[in-house]
């Protein structure tokens, strides 16, 4: 989610909402994002080894990581999100996960939270680059929808009124759907757990 509206939204901007393709809207919740929140724990507990968090926005997990000792990275396309992951005292780089991504293959864990499986449109794609990245062994924990939402893969876009961004390729993905878009990379679902009411799976290979 790059752009103006997603700095304003960062810099604490009310309103900020995510426009699908057919018009639905729900609010960017970025303000969940600032500081740990209630299904964190159980993410951050399963995080073994070296740990690149993909999409890392403020950087709450990469900070919380670093904070126990462990080797972590954030990355996101965003450079005000970088910045707020280096102030909250996680490592992070300004990246795109399809680009050069540093250590590649030392990774034991990669993160996909708060809907970041929906990064570039296509999960599957995501996941086969996401392995590429990883360890071998590796595994990648990924946020979902709840049971029984559905999924969606087309262009959204950010709005807060009248003013609006480009549309970008997205995807939303529920716990239900997760298996077929690992499956088409060679990966496969090993746990899935809810916390908080939050949907969360683990992937290897």
């Amino acid at each position: 989610m790059i752009g103006e509206l997603y700095e304003r939204a960062l810099e604490g901007s009310a309103g900020v909402e995510v426009e699908d393709g057919t018009g639905r809207r729900s609010a960017l919740p970025v303000q969940e994002w600032m500081a740990l929140r209630p299904g964190d724990q159980g993410v951050l507990d399963r995080c073994d080894g070296p740990t690149l968090d993909v999409g890392s926005g403020p950087g709450r997990l990469t900070a919380a990581l670093t904070e126990r000792g462990m080797l972590a990275l954030g990355i996101d396309t965003a450079p005000h999100a970088v910045a707020l992951t280096v102030a909250a005292g996680g490592p992070a780089l300004c990246r795109d996960v399809f680009g050069r991504v540093p250590g590649a293959g030392i990774w034991t864990t990669l993160l996909l939270a708060d809907g970041n499986i929906g990064i570039g449109g296509a999960p599957s794609a995501l996941l086969a680059r996401a392995f590429t990245l990883l360890a071998p062994g590796g595994r990648v924990l990924a946020e979902v929808r709840a049971p029984g939402t559905g999924a969606y893969t087309g262009p959204v876009r950010l709005r807060a009124g009248q003013a609006v961004g480009e549309w970008f390729p997205w995807a939303w993905v529920s716990a239900d759907d997760i298996a077929g878009f690992a499956g088409e990379c060679g990966a496969a679902v090993k746990e899935t757990w809810e916390e908080a009411g939050r949907w969360f799976v683990a992937l290897s290979r």
